[in-house]
């Protein structure tokens, strides 16, 4: 049970409640002048997740067109999604039933898959690929390869799939992997106000990209998937994710380009860093990490490593964890995060 307010208490929040909202309406041009938020991250952090969500919750969702081009990549990542798999029941020597051998020898291995692939002789490779509980414990030994946490979600929905009418619903389009290259932006009027969210690619090849979009930044959205402790940088497999992505924050933060500017950092993944922490102990990314399987120290433990980078830069951060596949969550995360850059705005106007 959380502490009744006094009612002092509860007169100071419904007049800073009522600024808010004055503020939100105003309409003269220096409040209505576009606040620009900029999510950073290393890569298959869920920076894209993040923006697919903002195009739900504020811009109605995805169009025809867009789902059609979803479809197109769904069904070709299925394909090399099942290649990997195989590539990882090999080289792990994994055993796995007679008839599911055969399958493997009879599979399509191409360079270069495309829709012309989607056969009903490839739609039932994938289906009883999968059935063979060997390819599951494969699945669970992906941290070494390059697969996706989403592969057995598509696994899963492979009949569905592979219909000819199939059309991605929004979880389909949630969970497609799209590597981030360039500038990925979306445009939003929430509360009143104007805001552009941008998303640049996470991989280090396209990090010399960022410093254009650093200007006129009002707030940063900074993700890391805190369930990639065990896993290492497709770009560099000499380097652990978690590791990197510290790393990166301790470069962004201590920047001159953002200073005075509030951090939220994004916990993404908790779902899976909750199942992987059973089986994986925090301690082969952070030696002296002691919480054993214990979720909340886990969280905190990794949270400290932020704070003690955010200490040096004396940034404000702000804490949150997610899962970006849930829509709801990212709602919460959205109207923290604006509701912030409006108490900011107060502040700076005499408000508070």
């Amino acid at each position: 049970m959380g502490k009744k307010l006094s009612k002092k208490q509860e007169s100071s929040e419904t007049v800073h409640s009522q600024k808010i909202d004055e503020l939100m309406k105003t309409d003269n041009k220096e409040v209505q002048k576009e606040i620009k938020i900029l999510v950073l991250g290393t890569g298959d952090s869920g920076k894209s997740t993040f923006i697919k969500q903002l195009q739900i919750l504020y811009k109605g969702g995805f169009c025809e067109q867009d789902r059609f081009l979803y479809r197109t990549t769904i069904r070709v990542n299925l394909m090399y999604n099942m290649k990997t798999l195989i590539q990882i029941v090999e080289e792990l020597k994994i055993n796995i039933q007679k008839r599911t051998q055969k399958i493997v020898k009879r599979f399509d291995r191409s360079k270069k898959y495309c829709e012309e692939n989607l056969t009903e002789k490839m739609k039932n490779a994938i289906i009883n690929l999968w059935s063979d509980p060997g390819f599951k414990e494969a699945y669970e030994r992906r941290n070494l390869f390059e697969l996706p946490d989403s592969a057995n979600y598509y696994f899963d929905s492979c009949e569905r799939i592979f219909k000819e009418d199939y059309q991605p619903n929004d979880k389909d389009v949630l969970f497609c992997r799209i590597p981030t290259t360039g500038v990925n932006e979306i445009e939003l009027q929430v509360n009143n106000k104007f805001w552009k969210v941008v998303d640049v690619g996470g991989q280090r090849s396209e990090r010399r990209k960022w410093i254009h979009q650093f200007e006129n930044v009002t707030i940063i959205v900074y993700i890391t998937s805190v369930s990639e402790f065990d896993q290492q940088l497709s770009e560099d497999r000499s380097i652990n994710r978690m590791h990197e992505s510290l790393l990166l924050f301790d470069t962004i933060s201590t920047g001159d380009f953002f200073k005075k500017k509030n951090f939220f950092i994004l916990f993404n993944k908790i779902d899976l860093l909750k199942k992987k922490i059973q089986n994986v102990d925090l301690s082969v990314c952070f030696p002296k990490y002691k919480g054993g399987k214990d979720l909340n120290l886990a969280i905190k433990f990794i949270r400290d490593k932020f704070i003690e980078i955010g200490e040096n830069s004396k940034r404000n951060l702000f804490f949150q964890q997610t899962c970006a596949i849930e829509t709801e969550k990212i709602k919460n995360i959205f109207d923290s995060v604006t509701t912030t850059v409006l108490e900011d705005e107060l502040k700076g106007s005499g408000y508070l």
